[in-house]
């Protein structure tokens, strides 16, 4: 076999700390790699002549209605990693073989789905997102053809987590920067040479997602590798589809939340600071999704590393690698938070040279992030949850922050403060949430301290023969 069993093996083997370096780099470069294939759309866009500020105010309307369809994306791709993860720890290589062909038929039932319905209702949906008469156009244009390109970003996405989770952290890697790097190419191709403006940022992104979706097919229907896609390539085994649907639920509502906290952000500024106001939001989520997204390289990392390890009963080494991937990403968070608070502008330029928008997005960064040095602490947290299986308490801290803390801020705070009130409420909530992700890890590790390695915790995913 030119592919061995060796990979998942180790994972309940090597240091921990070289098992991070070894999964967490690739998913770090992947995911900053993400996020500036994000960027790069936004830096584009933000510098198209005469209607740069208002082309970034409509691609930051697009944002709720992205995150649905990422929320979806997610609640296939979440599900399906974590299982597969857990049952290489069983050493159950058939029925994570059946999870990869289950994550194939649900994720192009859900992006087929989601496609139709979106397109249908477009403008009516970009309206109640926030759009107006000014920023609609830009919004309809982009969106129009990143729908269109929705179930193959969905299987894209889906796949490069379970390639990862497999055993083949550099290769997920290799995906990702070949998206980006290609993305950045084309960019300026098509919205500069070809002229066709936000069109053309939507166009280059599909077309790279396309291009990395056909070479993981060609991956994963490689008999050769110990996970591979079974016959018939489309099958639906509604058991799995439970079990992965079910642990998927916490990071799709946490989606659902953002993108419910997108929409009452954009309304709120829309009411209290107007279009530029939503431009800024947009440009400042940017910036910050940069260092989240670093943390989730992070998280990447810890995933495969303890669900293999929570499945093999190997408790204290899922202890040791959350306590070694927390002390980072508080770290990748720190950083943020001083570039937010000391130098925001600098941030800010590279996204508009328009004096009003620098204005109003150096300001909101700063208020927004003055809270997010301990972020990575939370994010860790409820994604250590979510790698065990333990559905409610995942989706509850993935929610709590956004629906318990945010959203009542985010109504109240701006009836006295007005727009600042809304930059305002970030922080506040991002530091009760650190607390209560703080009582939550003290009671798991006080639970898993009861147990000696090799007891019986009935791991998730026991049952998926």
């Amino acid at each position: 076999m030119a592919d061995s069993y060796s990979a998942p093996l180790e994972l309940g083997t090597e240091r921990i700390g070289s098992l991070l370096k070894k999964y967490a780099v690739p998913g770090i470069i992947a995911q900053t790699a993400a996020s500036l294939y994000n960027m790069v759309d936004s830096i584009y866009i933000g510098h198209i002549p005469d209607v740069g500020p208002y082309a970034i105010s409509g691609l930051a309307v697009t944002f709720p209605l992205m995150n649905i369809s990422i929320a979806l994306g997610t609640l296939v791709g979440v599900g399906s990693m974590t299982l597969i993860s857990i049952l290489l720890g069983q050493r159950n290589y058939d029925a994570a073989g059946k999870v990869l062909s289950n994550a194939l038929t649900l994720n192009t039932i859900i992006g087929v789905l989601f496609t139709v319905v979106a397109l249908v209702f477009l403008d009516p949906i970009l309206y109640f997102f926030g759009a107006s008469e000014l920023t609609l156009p830009f919004a309809r244009d982009y969106m129009t053809i990143i729908i269109l390109g929705n179930t193959f970003a969905h299987l894209m996405h889906g796949f490069n987590g379970i390639i990862r989770c497999s055993g083949h952290p550099n290769t997920a890697m290799g995906l990702t920067l070949f998206t980006v790097i290609s993305n950045a190419i084309l960019d300026p191709v098509f919205i500069f040479g070809l002229g066709l403006g936000i069109k053309g940022a939507a166009l280059a992104t599909v077309l790279c997602q396309l291009m990395a979706l056909a070479y993981t097919f060609k991956f994963l229907a490689d008999k050769k590798r110990f996970l591979h896609f079974n016959k018939p390539l489309f099958q639906l085994d509604w058991r799995i589809a439970k079990q992965s649907l079910a642990i998927g639920v916490g990071p799709f509502l946490m989606n659902c939340a953002a993108s419910l906290v997108a929409l009452f952000v954009n309304q709120q500024l829309r009411k209290y600071g107007g279009d530029l106001a939503i431009g800024a939001y947009g440009i400042v989520n940017r910036f910050t999704m940069l260092f989240a997204m670093i943390c989730m390289g992070f998280n990447q990392g810890l995933q495969p590393i303890a669900g293999y390890n929570y499945g093999a009963r190997q408790y204290s080494r899922v202890k040791s690698v959350f306590k070694l991937t927390a002390r980072w990403e508080v770290l990748v968070t720190g950083v943020c938070f001083l570039i937010s608070v000391l130098i925001p502008e600098a941030a800010v330029r590279m996204f508009t040279n328009d004096p009003e928008l620098l204005r109003l997005a150096s300001r909101g960064l700063r208020l927004m992030n003055c809270g997010f040095a301990l972020v990575g602490f939370g994010m860790v947290t409820s994604n250590l949850f979510q790698c065990l299986g333990m559905v409610k308490v995942s989706i509850f801290l993935s929610l709590s922050r956004q629906l318990i803390f945010l959203l009542p801020l985010l109504y109240s705070l701006p009836l006295w403060l007005k727009e600042e009130g809304v930059w305002i409420s970030f922080p506040i909530s991002d530091i009760i949430s650190v607390i209560v992700s703080a009582v939550f890890i003290v009671w798991l590790f006080r639970k898993f301290n009861r147990l000696k390695d090799g007891d019986d915790s009935s791991p998730l995913g026991s049952a998926v023969k």
